[in-house]
């Protein structure tokens, strides 16, 4: 007998349609093909294992299981349900009435349950794109899939009762269903982390702010225990919040790496990111065998932070500088290429020296002359190119950490970073692909960051006086456009183009020289 399943894999952030047919003849013969690596032609003693618990067998005949399409490698360990149930079909255990309705996916324990996998999201959106009835799940996946409007999400903690489902006990699997715009609109926007209780460090919350409000990559520069990795924390906090296509998004990326801790329903706040600097370029951009997300995909739409970043790989931090620029990733492999999205916001923070304290205004630097200038050096121009800001951070004073008053939240900074965010888009609102200041083109700057005189000359000066490089000069309009939303102002002003040139300090040619 013939029967056919249908079941799903992932291929990107995407979901792949795999279609498990199994045939069962005379002879005596199990054969599974399809290009099933290790972990699916295993599944032959799983499932056979799990389904002796519910006294059934797989028949001793000639078993020809296929994965299709056929030219493509199947992976993981999703198969096993629907192969079980395929295999009890074709035997006549089984009527195949809900087949064609239902996509099951799940990996099968050798007492019979059901353990969760992942992927689940992009799979079940997939399943309502084939205009599928349902999908059939582990029991810890259900909520995730349940996100997916309009699909019936079966919860299955066990193959006795997929199995008492497919036999027409459709109380044997429970429905899932969660009301995603509701559950979205109630955890959007909850951080644990509030600027509120940060003291002191009003030009670095300042320039954190102008950060947000036009998506601009950022690097913190100071002594231990200023404040660095307070601050950059508390960023995605003042991010606008994620739209419900984004969060969608967001979590597809976290359900295909299986490095989400556990999703249980839509992400509705803004990932923030910490590798270690010990990390490896495949972890940080993701690739392998099977190339999975790395961390700079799993920071979509959030916030990558490099805490220590001369103490990274320089061959790690140099393969940041394309996704920065293209905002996706690109991993190609001899079998395959997966595209993933990466479009983060870059927060590095670094001591100036390897003692720590150059420049710090009462603790000496035991640094020999020219260590700091060296060891800003492990970090490459054409990365640091990519930064907009430049921000020096300073040891809070007593004073100010013994103030008792609460510093301005959180909420308040986000209602001017999404005011200015609105500016942006009516302004890019003919540029669907750029959605805030960081993103314009160099023709996009000749359009909209126009100078009067006054702002031309102080620009001029500026690089003449202070040694700035040319590279800079795109990278100071862009700030000062974002500085003029901020204000309000739909023209770009001198003071604006002051307080940019402000925060472009490594690119004067004299900082790691300054306090020798």
């Amino acid at each position: 007998m013939y029967i056919q399943a249908h079941s799903a894999t992932t291929q990107g952030i995407y979901g792949q349609h795999i279609t498990v047919e199994v045939s069962i003849d005379k002879g005596v013969n199990f054969c599974m093909v399809g290009l099933p690596d290790n972990a699916v032609k295993e599944s032959q003693q799983r499932i056979e294992t799990a389904l002796s618990q519910i006294g059934h067998h797989i028949p001793g005949k000639k078993v020809v299981v296929n994965l299709a399409p056929a030219d493509m490698r199947k992976e993981g360990t999703n198969l096993d349900l629907p192969i079980a149930m395929a295999i009890m079909a074709a035997a006549g255990e089984l009527p195949a009435d809900d087949f064609a309705h239902y996509l099951m996916a799940g990996e099968l324990a050798l007492d019979g349950t059901l353990r969760p996998i992942r992927g689940v999201l992009p799979m079940a959106i997939m399943a309502r794109r084939m205009q599928l009835r349902g999908i059939i799940i582990p029991t810890e996946c259900a909520r995730e899939a349940a996100i997916v409007d309009n699909l019936e999400v079966r919860a299955a903690s066990h193959i006795r009762d997929v199995m008492d489902f497919l036999q027409g006990k459709h109380d044997a699997l429970p429905v899932v269903s969660i009301n995603t715009r509701e559950e979205f609109a109630r955890n959007e926007n909850h951080y644990d982390l509030d600027f509120a209780d940060v003291k002191g460090q009003e030009d670095v919350k300042r320039a954190l702010e102008i950060a947000a409000a036009g998506g601009h990559n950022v690097i913190l520069i100071g002594p231990p225990g200023s404040g660095k990795s307070m601050l950059a924390k508390r960023l995605p906090s003042i991010l606008p919040p994620l739209s419900l296509s984004e969060a969608l998004e967001t979590t597809q990326i976290h359900s295909v790496s299986g490095k989400g801790g556990g999703i249980t329903s839509l992400i509705a706040t803004r990932p923030f990111r910490a590798p270690h600097h010990t990390i490896s370029d495949v972890a940080l951009v993701g690739g392998g065998t099977n190339p999975m997300p790395g961390e700079i995909s799993l920071a979509h739409n959030g916030v990558l932070f490099l805490d220590e970043l001369p103490e990274f790989k320089r061959q790690v931090l140099e393969v940041l500088r394309q996704p920065i620029e293209e905002r996706h990733i690109t991993i190609s492999r001899a079998k395959t290429t997966v595209d993933y999205p990466a479009g983060f916001m870059l927060v590095a923070a670094m001591n100036p020296c390897p003692c720590g304290y150059y420049n710090h205004p009462t603790i000496a630097c035991t640094c020999p002359a020219g260590a700091a200038r060296k060891y800003m050096s492990k970090v490459s121009g054409p990365l640091l190119d990519r930064i907009d800001l430049h921000i020096e951070v300073t040891p809070v004073p007593f004073a100010e950490l013994a103030d008792s008053r609460a510093g301005e939240p959180s909420a308040v900074i986000r209602e001017r970073v999404v005011a200015a965010r609105r500016r942006q888009e009516a302004r890019l609102r003919e540029h669907p692909d750029v959605h805030c200041n960081a993103q314009m083109t160099g023709r996009m700057l000749r359009q909209f960051c126009t100078l009067d005189d006054a702002g031309q000359a102080l620009i001029r000066q500026a690089m003449e006086r202070l040694s700035l490089s040319a590279r800079a000069y795109d990278r100071i309009l862009k700030v000062s456009r974002t500085i003029a939303d901020l204000d309000a102002s739909d023209h770009i002003q001198a003071h604006h183009i002051a307080e940019a040139i402000g925060y472009r300090s490594l690119d004067r040619g004299d900082w790691a020289e300054r306090g020798m």
